[in-house]
């Protein structure tokens, strides 16, 4: 299988990669320094480029995404809200024009989005741009399900709470309590993950990894527990 990873150098995206690419898939990782997904031309170049090198793209997971600084909307500098809308909703829009174009033309192939906080339509204070820009990445994925034609599909990938650079810019000591509770290190999330996202590639397909069962069993045990996930 030939696998496209937005964002794919680091975090969530990385750990995907390495897990296809250890499982004998053919994958194709776009970082930052390969291309801006706020760019329809960049990312066209990136799906041209694979399609050059393995003749075809059977999967497309639009991971890339970037974080806000946690301030109030009206603290929020112009440039960085855009910013944020620029690469997790218009990124995201790009890849998945590009690789649904591209694979109505090939006749095949599923595309995933990377969830986040905010896509269940939970709300946190600090994080508006960051959550709106995850609530429509839902929106538009439930959308593209009825659009796309037969052969060609798309879903949701959720992975929760994960150790990364982007939700250690939010740490605090309350929010390393909760971190602690509820959220997993990439090595523990990426391989579950991708085996779903391979598994589980139909149209309108929502893979979650941290369920509400999983949520209430978690702060259920934590105080007979000592779980510790941050650093």
């Amino acid at each position: 299988m030939v696998i496209v990873v937005t964002g794919g150098t680091r975090g969530i995206g990385r750990g995907l990669a390495e897990h296809f690419t250890g499982q004998g898939h053919q994958v194709v990782v776009c970082g930052s320094k390969d291309g801006d997904v706020s760019d329809r031309r960049q990312v066209q170049a990136v799906w041209d480029a694979a399609v050059r090198r393995h003749g075809r793209v059977d999967m497309w997971i639009n991971n890339a995404g970037i974080t806000q600084s946690r301030l109030p909307l009206w603290e929020l500098s112009a440039d960085e809200a855009e910013r944020v809308v620029d690469v997790n909703l218009l990124g995201v829009i790009n890849g998945c024009s590009v690789a649904l174009s591209g694979m109505t033309v090939q006749g095949h192939g599923h595309v995933w989005n990377m969830e986040g906080l905010g896509s269940d339509g939970r709300a946190v204070a600090g994080l508006a741009v960051y959550g709106a820009t995850k609530r429509a990445l839902t929106y538009l994925t439930r959308a593209l399900a009825k659009e796309v034609p037969k052969g060609v599909s798309v879903g949701l990938l959720s992975p929760g709470m994960v150790i990364t650079d982007l939700l250690l810019s939010d740490l605090t000591p309350r929010t390393r309590k909760v971190y602690d509770i509820l959220a997993d290190r990439v090595e523990t999330v990426t391989p579950w993950l991708a085996e779903q996202a391979i598994a589980k590639a139909a149209n309108g397909a929502h893979v979650r990894w941290l369920t509400t069962s999983k949520v209430i069993a978690r702060f259920a045990t934590a105080p007979f527990t000592k779980r510790k996930v941050v650093p």
